[in-house]
């Protein structure tokens, strides 16, 4: 058995750990000396969901006093206090806890409210199952110091309040829950008070409880939600009579701690061996491209492509206040590093693109390339989504060789967003079941602001700039993480592995606290349909995937031609550091999902990169 523990945290300063991540529920586990170990970075994996206001507007809320529990039917149980934002008394919680659901302990399912007393604030709150009373019992603490108790079937469907309704004038019917006064101000539910040794270490923990789960589950959470650590490598083959030209067919197959399998290419160093040798020792290093970080200073939202034997990068330009674009190629993924820059646009040849140009993209859509990038004719409220062709077998270092930006319009040719009052930023595309999508950030500002929240649309192939279906809403910046400083989801980017589409996006403000998060459909579902998508309660990658990379967010990916996939970002080295490009392998986790924090380091150590093999030629 593995104990779980779950916890919040102290906020730091608000550039590390703001308050509305400190309040989100946090866990860790045990090891064989008793020690809790903190899961994901001791980072927040649950955030209470905001509140919506009548005019649109985002209400961020945040949480704490979380207890963990086991319930009736297998699963797991998450209580906690939702507050505001900034962790004081939320007033429309007055009398409720917050419930979550999961089958796991990665994701969970936010119930909602539950109305445990008619008003007055609620401290604290405790709940196990009662199999006696086939029931939950819970255990609450009001402003007063008292304790209450009561027993409800808890996940009964109807249970949960309306986030926006008033407080009742009465006391919940006795059959949903019976109340009584405990004694001595001590509830029922108790738990255990861990030595202060076993939790210390772990920076601003606010320990709430732990409970026991079985080894499958522990394994599963550990493979999850710890960073994997290539173990060993072996090569696909042995190698025994054959051919030198053969060599390129045998390569390694990386064995991570969460069970996955990786297989890379190595680069044989053969010059000095011919078919002609009868016997010969053979050098062989596991191929690996390296990124400093960063690899390009002021260079934000970047973007790689391989396209026709060649590698295109472009990216935001911080350098000159985002006035112009620059695009590298090289002929492999290594030398984009060092590639000369090419000027592709700028804020003075076209009328109507007078500045911001932000986050460039590269896509090939019905055998062409594009650009989709945003521009603004002036101001920033007038910011808006744009595509640029590449013409019939142009050069796409050639600025003559790209079209003048079409402005993306609606199915009936209207402007996408309101010139002014609404901006369109980010617009990705990807092909799913033969059809070719576009999602983007919009940003409504007046009458009021809303927020940036994400929009899928189908596109037209031959004209992609058109939009061929209505916009529908897919995403909004409900989680702390996705809200904090501001209300901003943003830079989506699809990635398909395995048949499962799946889209990384990055929420907050764009400062030291910047991070990505997770949307993915249901495989064969109407992705049209925001009921078919599910985001992931937390952050894929933040400030603490990396150590002295800040405010990592809005990648992009790409499959170089040996496979493997890599993750492009932009971060900070350092708080108040300049956005700067970085890149690392995307390592696919047990559920087949990107973990974007496996550092070079862990992927590839170097004691494990190296072969030697004897030769024999036939």
């Amino acid at each position: 058995m593995m104990k779980i523990l779950c916890y919040t945290r102290m906020p730091k300063e608000d550039m590390i750990y703001a308050n509305r991540l400190a309040y989100s529920i946090h866990l860790a586990y045990d090891t064989e000396d008793g020690r809790f170990v903190p899961f994901h970075h001791n980072e927040g994996l649950v955030y209470a969901k905001a509140t919506h206001k009548a005019d649109g507007t985002i209400v961020a809320k945040s949480l704490k006093k979380p207890w963990l529990f086991l319930t009736e039917d297998g699963q797991f149980g998450l209580a906690a206090i939702r507050t505001e934002a900034e962790g004081g008394e939320d007033i429309e919680s007055e009398g409720c806890i917050l419930l979550w659901k999961s089958k796991d302990l990665v994701h969970f399912e936010e119930i909602g409210l539950i109305r445990l007393q008619a008003e007055g604030m609620i401290q604290e709150v405790r709940c196990q199952y009662d199999a006696k009373n086939k029931g939950y019992c819970i255990c609450w603490q009001s402003k007063d110091g008292k304790w209450m108790e009561g027993v409800t079937t808890l996940f009964t469907e109807g249970e949960c309040i309306n986030r926006a309704l008033e407080k009742p004038k009465q006391v919940p019917r006795k059959d949903h829950i019976l109340l009584r006064q405990i004694k001595m101000q001590e509830p029922s539910i108790h738990t255990e008070i861990l030595p202060k040794e076993l939790t210390a270490h772990i920076e601003g923990i606010q320990i709430g409880n732990y409970i026991e789960v079985n080894e499958q589950v522990g394994e599963y959470l550990c493979h999850k939600l710890l960073v994997p650590v290539c173990e060993k490598m072996e090569l696909t083959q042995e190698v025994d009579e054959m051919s030198i030209k053969n060599l390129k067919a045998i390569k390694a197959v990386a064995t991570y701690s969460d069970g996955v399998k990786v297989e890379r290419k190595i680069d044989w160093y053969t010059k000095s061996v011919d078919d002609k040798s009868n016997e010969a020792l053979i050098e062989g290093v596991v191929h690996q491209e390296h990124f400093e970080f960063p690899f390009t200073e002021n260079r934000a939202d970047p973007c790689c492509m391989y396209w026709r034997g060649k590698y295109y990068f472009i990216a935001t330009n911080d350098a000159d206040n985002n006035h112009t674009l620059y695009i590298r190629c090289a002929d492999t993924l290594q030398d984009i590093v060092t590639a000369k820059e090419t000027l592709i646009l700028d804020s003075k040849t076209y009328k109507g693109i007078g500045g911001l140009l932000w986050a460039p993209e590269f896509h090939e859509i019905g055998g062409k390339m594009y650009i989709f990038h945003a521009a603004t004719e002036g101001e920033f409220f007038r910011e808006e989504s744009r595509v640029m062709a590449l013409r019939e077998n142009g050069d796409p270092m050639c600025t003559k060789d790209w079209s003048e930006p079409h402005l993306v319009v609606k199915k009936d040719g209207s402007p996408l967003c309101e010139a002014g009052k609404v901006i369109s930023l980010d617009m990705t595309t990807f092909y799913y079941q033969g059809q070719v999508y576009a999602i983007w950030s919009q940003r409504q500002f007046l009458p009021v602001d809303q927020g940036a929240w994400l929009y899928i649309a189908q596109l037209d192939e031959n004209e992609p700039w058109k939009l061929v279906s209505d916009p529908v809403c897919l995403a909004k910046p409900e989680y702390g993480w996705e809200n904090n400083h501001t209300f901003v989801v943003e830079g989506p980017y699809a990635l398909e592995y395995n048949g499962q589409l799946m889209v990384t996006y990055s929420g907050a403000a764009v400062d030291a606290t910047y991070a990505v998060g997770l949307l993915k459909p249901k495989m064969g579902s109407d992705i049209m349909d925001p009921m078919n998508w599910q985001k992931s309660n937390y952050p894929l990658m933040s400030s603490r995937s990396c150590e002295g990379e800040y405010g990592t967010g809005h990648n992009s990916y790409l499959q170089d031609e040996n496979g493997i996939v890599w993750n492009f970002y932009h971060g900070r080295k350092g708080v108040d550091g300049p956005r700067s490009s970085g890149a690392r392998r995307v390592h696919f986790d047990v559920d087949g999902e990107p973990m974007l924090d496996v550092l070079e380091e862990l992927d590839l150590p170097e004691k494990l990169r190296s072969f030697s093999i004897k030769y024999k030629s036939i």
